[in-house]
């Protein structure tokens, strides 16, 4: 087919899919004008692919194509437009969201060494059959799989005999994550990444799955419990190299092998390991090294690790062959920091890369709210890298800005960057400067004739950037309203989205309605009524002031129109939860031929992931062909996300129409507390300040994970437990209704002082004890009374027989002059001094409220207990506190609480703490925070030496 009827047949399906229908894999958005620098313009060469993911390049011309369902197919030349399938691996390739046909790459000397090489998930497990799942998953987290690396023998343009699996390996128990590219180094090795096979959702170290632990990692067998500190499952498989009591797997791994047998090479670092993964292994730490490449004339290798949370990666690996083996760090590390999520659960495996730390830290790393380059107009939120190459130094097409620079993509935000070489001719992060619009992308790579080619997965096609330091042809794009109908069909054309990359040129229009050859009209907008039925190639040239042009055409058909399809079950109405499932039924009529029959049908399904309600980038979940009905269970995904169902009929005439359904989620609130609030737990890897709340999708899997030990204000806690008696770290499943899982801590002895000596903690089981003996005759606003102690109080340094109990939560061993509403931090020089806190904030004592004392037990161990029981918070409504104040014979200080709930009673807007005689030195346990709860004591502890001091003056 010519290039001419290529364009012509790229147009049809792209201007009969312009009415209101979409196909079910719909063209990635042309870049906007002005989306490449000046003097470049962007190309497609090949169109029609389906969900391709990358492409190599043969000596002889040839190009090759992977497309992620597990098929190959080659073109003979960058012109060609007709693939040959030179394989279809589809049983054995696991097509399921992000999983399929990932790698692909030539011998050195092909077509003279005939091998093609391959790197694909693998429809089943290690040593078992495929297809296992048959592209699907009928029980969300029942479905672990694996991962292959073989070779292909080619025989000219088609595969012969069988494929060689060099290895297989790579376990995977989520449906991403798996194996990454593969390419052969300058020395000839054969080098392939893969990643960790862990969740993107949740913090993963194996204790999710039906099994749990489906991959057996240790310590537990399949189907056992994998808990922190000892789990080395999910994520952790990136860190697997560093136990060596077992056996190595590949997660998270970069290896070197050789390419005839798939065993470690002989000069790798690690070659005298008796473990045969060991040896293969040059790089390891990394989560989903999904793209990388080398540095020409350079053994480096240059990797893009996609990141979780918050941080994108770009490592340099400088020699791989040569040790030491480079840990990378995830998941103890993202970006350049500890990774909160797989910190707070406390794994051992991270532990102790904190303690000794043997990070390598990114070459560079972007961080997911930021933008990458300034005004490069690309969205923020998500980003995954997915692609890598080198522009060479000398010898290319390009500007020479671009020589030597790395260029890279990100997926998510659908751009293309140049990394540009600074003084020691590196690529230099304060040289990266925007290149393009690329949506879809999942591969670059630099083509023989040094232009950089991209891969569109969602677009289905290969494109690329070329340049051209004359004057730039134009580029021709036309849109016909209808293409299809019946005579007499007036069309109205339109040329508007036609472009010049030169700057200041004037476009002319040139239209052929019919194809024979005649300009029929000028002008971007025009329009023509055919009379006749029939199919008619209208065709448009553009030509600059400089007589460089470019043609494109649509074709017309009267007297016939697409079929019409129409998705019966679900509704929009339908809210699915995690491993739902969602039954679709779905018919076409065609407007010559009738209702289709099953064979005409296709359906596919998306996952749509969003970082905010408007920014959003696709994941393949599964196709379906041939059927007018069928089953998928919901996947397990972070929110904000949902599915697209989009039901794709071909008619008779070959036009084909679509229909898209959206299918949000069900979700639900769930909230995270701490007693005392203000203390952080981690939600699925996220940092939460508590109280704290975040939506999830019903039914899916999150780790909660608390801290310890945290600081707030002068103590430093510990964690007790979860309300849900679950571990430091566990698992939940979200519910169908809002809940909350509630964390306790204790402050840790001594973790709270002053200089004097005086320290405090927080202890559970102390009892709170009412004061039963005397009622105080305090009622009011801001009322104080004298009272006399029934033994000697020490108290920093002095003995005390008065104290002035004041209603606003204070207890003063000095005469404070009136009563203090207003609450200050401590330590503080104006009155009240000498004094104890246990809840200063602006009270009153109401009618049905009262301050009382008592005193218990016996010498030398009597305690004096003042109690503010059932005190109103002023302008607070309803609320109301209970507290007290315990104060032993040998100087022992004791706050309680009870019926304490929300806001104020809380301690929101409390000082608590205790201070010396003249406000220069203090215990502040908190000033205005939620710290407090009910059962829960503060105890404040002098030091040893003070006890029994002289009495004063």
């Amino acid at each position: 087919m010519s290039r001419a009827l290529r364009r012509i047949w790229a147009l049809t399906l792209a201007l009969v899919l312009g009415v209101p229908v979409l196909t079910g894999a719909p063209p990635a958005p042309s870049p906007p004008a002005g989306a490449v620098p000046a003097g470049f313009t962007q190309q497609v060469v090949y169109t029609g692919l389906t969900r391709p993911t990358t492409l190599a390049f043969a000596s002889d011309g040839r190009v090759f194509v992977a497309e992620k369902s597990g098929i190959i197919k080659v073109f003979d030349s960058l012109s060609d437009d007709t693939p040959t399938v030179f394989a279809d691996l589809r049983p054995q390739v696991y097509d399921f969201t992000d999983l399929g046909l990932i790698g692909l790459a030539l011998a050195p000397t092909f077509p003279a060494d005939p091998y093609v090489y391959v790197s694909y998930s693998y429809d089943g497990v290690v040593g078992g059959s495929a297809p296992t799942y048959h592209d699907a998953c009928p029980v969300i987290g029942a479905c672990p799989s694996s991962a292959r690396v073989s070779r292909l023998r080619a025989d000219g343009n088609v595969m012969t005999g069988d494929e060689q699996v060099l290895l297989h390996d790579w376990c995977t128990q989520i449906d991403s994550h798996s194996i990454g590219a593969l390419a052969f180094g300058p020395d000839g090795a054969l080098y392939v990444s893969g990643g960790d096979g862990a969740s993107g959702t949740f913090t993963d170290y194996g204790q999710s799955g039906d099994p749990t632990n489906p991959c057996g990692d240790p310590p537990a067998p399949v189907g056992g419990p994998m808990t922190p500190p000892t789990a080395e499952g999910g994520a952790l498989r990136a860190q697997d190299i560093r136990t060596a009591d077992d056996p190595t797997g590949l997660g998270g791994t970069l290896i070197r092998i050789s390419p005839t047998t798939g065993v470690a090479l002989p000069d790798n670092p690690l070659a005298a390991s008796p473990d045969p993964n060991t040896r293969r292994i040059v790089a390891y730490g990394l989560r989903n090294p999904f793209r990388w490449t080398f540095r020409p004339g350079t053994s480096e290798v240059w990797v893009g690790d996609v990141g979780w949370r918050t941080w994108e990666e770009i490592n340099r690996i400088t020699d791989p062959a040569v040790g030491p083996v480079r840990n990378y760090g995830w998941p103890c590390y993202e970006g350049t920091a500890v990774q909160g999520g797989y910190n707070a659960a406390n794994l051992a495996l991270c532990e102790s890369l904190y303690a000794a730390p043997t990070v390598v830290p990114p070459y560079y790393t972007y961080q997911h709210s930021q933008v990458v380059a300034a005004g490069d107009g690309c969205r923020t939120g998500g980003s995954s890298p997915a692609g890598m190459a080198f522009y060479p130094a000398s010898g290319g097409g390009y500007p020479a800005t671009y020589a030597g620079a790395l260029f890279f993509a990100d997926y998510s935000r659908g751009c293309v960057w140049a990394m540009r070489t600074g003084a020691n001719g590196l690529p230099d992060p304060a040289r990266i400067v925007p290149f393009a619009a690329a949506p879809g992308v999942v591969d670059l790579q630099v083509g023989p004739e040094h232009d950089l080619y991209y891969v569109d997965l969602t677009g289905g096609t290969v494109r690329r950037f070329h340049h051209n330091s004359g004057n730039q042809v134009p580029h021709a794009v036309a849109t016909a309203t209808p293409t299809s109908g019946q005579a007499p069909l007036t069309v109205t054309f339109d040329a508007v989205g036609s472009t010049d990359p030169d700057p200041g040129d004037i476009l002319e229009y040139q239209w052929d309605f019919t194809g024979d050859g005649t300009v029929d009209a000028t002008g971007r907008t025009v329009s023509h009524t055919y009379a006749a039925v029939g199919t008619y190639a209208a065709r448009l040239r553009v030509v600059d002031i400089g007589g460089l042009s470019d043609t494109v055409t649509v074709l017309i058909r009267v007297g016939t129109a697409a079929p019409v399809p129409v998705i019966d079950t679900p509704t929009a109405e339908l809210r699915w939860s995690v491993g739902q499932s969602v039954h679709f039924r779905g018919h076409a009529d065609d407007p010559q031929q009738g209702a289709l029959p099953a064979s005409a049908l296709t359906w596919d399904l998306v996952l749509r992931h969003c970082s905010t309600p408007d920014n959003c980038h696709s994941h393949p979940v599964r196709e379906w062909t041939g059927v007018t009905e069928g089953d998928f269970r919901a996947p397990d995904h972070e929110y904000p996300s949902y599915l697209e169902l989009t039901l794709t009929a071909r008619g008779g005439g070959g036009l084909t129409g679509s229909t898209t359904l959206r299918l949000d989620p069900q979700t639900v609130r769930i909230s995270l507390a701490t007693r005392p609030a203000g203390l952080r737990l981690h939600l699925n890897g996220r940092s939460l300040t508590t109280p704290n709340n975040a939506q999830v999708i019903v039914g899916s899997t999150n780790t909660l994970s608390a801290p310890g030990p945290q600081t707030l204000g002068p103590a430093t806690y510990t964690f007790v437990g979860w309300s849900d008696g679950g571990a430091a770290t566990h698992v939940v499943t979200a519910p169908a209704t809002a809940a909350t899982w509630t964390a306790t801590y204790d402050s840790i002895a001594g973790s709270c002082g002053d200089s004097y000596g005086y320290t405090c903690t927080t202890q559970p089981g102390r009892p709170y004890v009412p004061a039963d003996d005397d009622v105080l005759p305090l009622a009011g606003d801001n009322v104080t009374r004298e009272i006399r102690l029934p033994f000697a109080v020490p108290y920093y340094g002095q003995v005390h027989s008065r104290a002035w109990v004041d209603s606003n939560g204070v207890l003063s061993f000095a005469d404070p002059g009136g009563s203090w509403p207003t609450n200050r931090p401590l330590p503080q020089a104006a009155a009240p001094n000498a004094a104890l806190y246990p809840f200063w904030d602006d009270l009153e004592v109401r009618a049905d409220s009262s301050v009382r004392t008592a005193t218990i037990g016996g010498t030398p161990d009597r305690r004096f207990v003042v109690e503010w029981r059932d005190l109103g918070l002023k302008g607070a409504g309803s609320a109301r506190v209970s507290f007290q104040v315990v104060i032993s014979e040998w100087g022992e200080i004791v706050f309680n609480y009870a019926g304490l709930h929300a806001g104020r009673e809380l301690g929101n807007s409390a000082t608590i703490g205790i201070e010396n005689p003249t406000g220069t030195d203090a215990v502040a346990y908190s000033y205005n925070q939620l710290v407090l709860a009910d059962s829960r004591a503060i105890v404040f502890t002098p030091p040893a030496a003070t006890v029994g001091a002289a009495p004063a003056g």
